[in-house]
């Protein structure tokens, strides 16, 4: 049975969204990070679950007229699935409904699995952010616009 895309909803989901986030980012927020984006009405927290596991999370923020995807995950051993096509397809879905316009992301410049993901969803980069990550590391901008466009729904049918 494949994973089933859901919102949280409770906070040993979000526990499990922590653990993730620590497997696959580094621990980029914490439980009251996500409870927070969970209580936000302007935030997208969704998440993969298999069972009683949590096998992928994605998060974007509404800003103004433009989704800001904020992070993106898929545990490990679900890699190479297509379910980070999935749920990278669902947020844009979901932007796409709130009638935001564009999407953009940061993305480490090493991260090259990330980078042809967001390129086949016709994302492009705009420029880049210098030591953008703790370690130092460099980040990619990247864009995707036309969201709000009839025509955007067809363009998201992966072959």
């Amino acid at each position: 049975m494949p994973p089933i895309l859901r919102k949280p909803q409770s906070q040993q989901e979000l526990q499990k969204i922590v653990e993730l986030d620590r497997l696959c980012l580094g621990g980029l927020w914490s439980l009251e990070g996500y409870q927070r984006e969970l209580d936000n009405p302007n935030s997208v927290l969704l998440t993969l679950v298999e069972g009683d596991m949590t096998v992928g999370c994605g998060c974007f923020w509404s800003i103004l007229e433009e989704a800001h995807i904020t992070m993106l995950a898929i545990h490990p051993d679900y890699q190479g699935q297509g379910l980070g096509s999935f749920l990278l397809c669902s947020l844009l879905k979901e932007a796409h409904s709130r009638g935001l316009e564009r999407a953009t992301l940061e993305v480490r410049v090493s991260n090259i699995k990330a980078i042809y993901l967001y390129e086949k969803f016709n994302f492009k980069t705009a420029g880049k952010r210098n030591k953008y990550y703790s370690d130092g590391e460099d980040a990619l901008i990247l864009w995707r616009g036309n969201l709000s466009r009839d025509s955007f729904l067809e363009s998201l049918s992966l072959p």
